[in-house]
């Protein structure tokens, strides 16, 4: 038996400016003139405009908040300001470790009526829209299959659930369409439906990080969690540019410019996954058979700017991960016009408006599809 494990990989890179630091020089005797010619010079690159990188890890995986200007006082308060409701966030929706969200999964597992705040309340009917949209196959009421899979923790043992614990929660057939949501009251006429909200947060995230930069006044910044982007602005006179991970090296695919308001995010075999018996088992599970997904290694959704971008980066990609061959479809109904398809065999395919951004390091034989 063979079996490897790995988690939070081949995050998307980055291809951004660095952080700003103002160098050190050693000054030896000069004349007066020169000294103040020198001070000078490192006044004007002082207020040069930079990109100032904020890291965290939140998620379960790495998050940068990078922002592009001349006053890094304001970059690290700003960018402070987002990390701290992203740890809010991880701390309210977490799916296994106590918060709200788990609070309402015991409520419904007992049958009862839970009240949420209007946060989550809001969060819970726009998931079940998507869902809806996406014909059920993004579906975070089946927080009971990612625990059975083991991927309900940060070290999950690669194992198989046992098969008629996995045969009676498909039986059982829980899903978003069974939430009854009252105002702020959250019931649900299924017992087994256990929130999990993995798919969605990281998206949230970003639309949440983009209103908190634009209060501040940011005008110019890139946020990036796990390699789900959003772009603000532009660096400097250029456009940022992102990189599409590779599923199987870690390298880029494809890298493009991302513009103000644009959001990408990708769903892959490759981030939190283990191996057994020669077999790839990731965590994204389709709803229809228990199991997780083989017909595709990586989906990439890039949303134009509209409301809700961040959130419409991660939550349509898995419907259309898991629809395989039927990934078109998928997109076109949330209103996506640029995607890349990796198929199992490492077919790439991409839509003819993502191929007019792209370009590719190396030679790829990418289709394109309409």
């Amino acid at each position: 038996m063979r079996l490897s494990l790995a988690r939070n990989r081949g995050q998307t890179p980055i291809s951004g400016g660095k952080s700003g630091s103002v160098p050190y020089f050693a000054v030896p005797y000069f004349p007066s003139f020169l000294v103040l010619a020198a001070c000078a010079l490192l006044l004007a690159a002082c207020s040069r405009a930079q990109v100032f990188h904020h890291e965290a890890y939140v998620f379960g995986t790495r998050v940068d908040v990078a922002v592009y200007g001349e006053n890094q006082a304001a970059a690290d308060t700003a960018a402070a300001a987002v990390l701290r409701e992203f740890d809010r966030l991880h701390r309210a929706y977490h799916a296994w470790e106590p918060s709200e969200l788990t609070a309402l999964n015991a409520a419904i597992a007992r049958g009862e009526a839970a009240t949420v705040s209007d946060e989550l309340a809001a969060i819970l009917r726009d998931a079940q829209a998507i869902a809806a949209t996406g014909d059920g196959l993004f579906d975070p009421a089946l927080g009971g299959l990612v625990a059975l899979w083991g991927f309900h923790t940060d070290t999950f043992v690669p194992q198989r659930p046992d098969p008629a614990r996995l045969q009676a929660l498909l039986a059982a057939r829980p899903s978003m369409a069974d939430l009854v949501i009252d105002g702020n009251r959250v019931h649900s006429r299924n017992t087994a439906v256990q929130l999990d909200l993995g798919g969605y947060a990281k998206g949230y995230a970003l639309d949440r990080a983009a209103t908190l930069l634009r209060a501040q006044g940011v005008a110019s910044a890139l946020v990036n969690i796990g390699g789900n982007v959003m772009a603000l602005g532009r660096k400097g006179d250029q456009p940022w540019r992102v990189g599409i991970q590779h599923p199987r090296a870690p390298v880029p695919l494809a890298t493009l410019p991302l513009y103000d308001g644009e959001a990408i995010g990708t769903s892959g075999d490759y981030q939190r996954y283990f191996e057994l018996d020669g077999e790839r088992y990731a965590h994204l599970l389709d709803p229809r058979t228990g199991q997780p997904a083989h017909g595709t290694q990586s989906l990439t959704v890039l949303i134009t700017p509209r409301p809700n971008a961040g959130t419409l980066s991660d939550a349509p990609s898995k419907p259309a991960y898991l629809a395989g061959e039927g990934w078109r479809e998928q997109i076109r109904r949330f209103g996506i016009e640029h995607a890349l398809r990796v198929a199992a065999d490492g077919r790439v395919e991409v839509t003819r408006a993502l191929r007019a951004r792209l370009q590719f390091p190396s030679p790829v034989e990418a289709t394109v599809v309409d």
